[in-house]
């Protein structure tokens, strides 16, 4: 007991750090779990689902941490008595030349050997438990690192389906002002044939259609890009990836609903899966620097063997033929050449390593909320603007399409307005999904 009483501990207390005292911001609050049903997407429901299932990603964080569990279990498996079982079979034969054979003798020997072998090392200091302190913080720094992919892996799930319904959104919209502009040639070519209209004028009009039609070969490639980049994501099979597309539900037009309750305690980030995961590596590695200083302290090594010996095996278990022994060693390191001293230095360094990260990490988890609660009311701004903006831009056109008819524009003017038109609900459908996304970056900046 005196001795247990000299046991070095870790002695880890989680680092003070100046946080603010709720979020400035105040929304709507997600469900709790999933928060990607805040999107009411029954389709982006089943694509972060089939990605859980077949992400590789998430199943390589999913066999670390089984990975981490065994060394947790070979490290507490220290703590008790290991127990082997032995048989031998020893044939010999001994020199005469030496004059050491006793008279009678045999130079040839058979013996047979089977017991039972109990070794314990004696944690009086607290190395071992220490160690098992360690792989313990190590498995739950693997599992906060999972469930950080799993976050992180349904974000991008999120944003890059949001992605593919804005490219889709976008190509619809640039086709139908390609129709609308090739008809409009149409029209044109046939008062250029009847003199209506110059060639200076017909051949602006079709250098117009022109530049139309270029600018849908650049978007149906980004949607491509954008729907084999969200196969993989979702874990799908190479000739899936080839073949198959990604389902997506009809544009609606609608935001995402604000996140954040007010008044939310801000300590409440520290539970983000990264933060636990850097403070448990923190931990085991405060717990490695008192596994290294148990080791300039005595070790203590308890053996026993109980068993049978025999040079016949048929006499083997026999009563004259039992075996013991019982023996105790203390081992304590004299002279090792510095190496304890440096094995201690290099722990404490690894501490103090990860000791900034945890404190990095808190640094860079606050930074991502505050730009994510910006980008999101900045998004849901822009997205506001550029629907008044297409608003104004669709009764400029519908104006000057009357003007024309009525001989007051040109048809360039109607032309200018339609590009006018194309540019506003492009940017439109690209500020519907950067507020979409901005939600996403923010659930995952609070960790789920």
């Amino acid at each position: 007991m005196l001795l247990a009483g000299c046991a070095i501990k870790p002695d880890y207390q989680r680092p003070a750090v100046e946080l603010p005292a709720q979020w400035k911001q105040s929304a709507k609050a997600a469900p709790e779990g999933d928060w990607w049903r805040v999107y009411a997407d029954p389709v982006l429901d089943k694509l972060v689902a089939e990605a859980f299932e077949h992400n590789s990603d998430l199943m390589a964080a999913a066999a670390r941490v089984d990975e981490s569990r065994a060394l947790l279990a070979e490290a507490e498996s220290a703590l008790y008595p290991e127990v082997d079982g032995i048989f031998e079979r020893n044939r010999t034969k001994s020199s005469i030349a030496t004059g050491t054979l006793p008279p009678g003798l045999p130079r040839k020997r058979t013996e047979y050997r089977a017991a039972l072998r109990v070794s314990y090392e004696a944690d009086f200091w607290g190395r071992l438990s220490a160690s098992a302190q360690a792989a313990r913080a190590e498995l739950l720094a693997t599992e906060a690192a999972r469930e950080t992919v799993r976050i992180t892996l349904a974000a991008d799930v999120v944003k890059g389906y949001y992605s593919l319904k804005s490219l889709d959104s976008q190509v619809a919209a640039t086709r139908r002002a390609l129709a609308l502009r090739e008809d409009a040639l149409a029209l044109q070519r046939k008062r250029f044939d009847r003199g209506v209209i110059s060639e200076f004028d017909y051949r602006q009009l079709e250098a117009e259609v022109a530049a139309a039609r270029a600018q849908l070969p650049p978007l149906e490639r980004d949607l491509e890009i954008e729907e084999a980049a969200l196969a993989v994501l979702l874990g799908r099979s190479p000739k899936a990836i080839m073949d198959e597309g990604v389902a997506r539900a009809a544009e609606n037009g609608t935001l995402a609903p604000a996140t954040v309750p007010a008044g939310l305690p801000s300590e409440l980030l520290l539970r983000r899966p990264d933060l636990v995961e850097a403070e448990q590596r923190l931990i085991a590695l405060n717990a490695r620097v008192a596994a290294a200083r148990a080791a300039y302290f005595p070790s203590i090594q308890l053996t026993g063997l109980l068993g049978s010996g025999s040079q016949a095996l048929s006499s083997l278990f026999t009563g004259p033929a039992a075996i013991w022994s019982l023996a105790a060693a203390v081992v304590q390191p004299i002279f090792t050449a510095g190496r304890l001293d440096a094995q201690l230095g290099a722990a404490e360094a690894r501490e103090r390593q990860a000791l900034a990260a945890y404190q990095g990490a808190i640094q860079n988890a606050f930074r991502e909320v505050r730009s994510a609660l910006v980008s999101q009311d900045r998004a849901r701004e822009s997205y506001d603007a550029e629907g008044a903006r297409v608003a104004a831009l669709a009764a400029t056109l519908r104006l000057a399409r009357l003007r024309y008819i009525n001989g007051l524009a040109s048809q360039l003017d109607v032309i200018d307005a339609e590009r006018g038109l194309l540019a506003a609900e492009t940017a439109r459908y690209e500020a519907l999904r950067q507020q979409r996304s901005a939600v996403a970056d923010l659930y995952r900046a609070l960790g789920g």
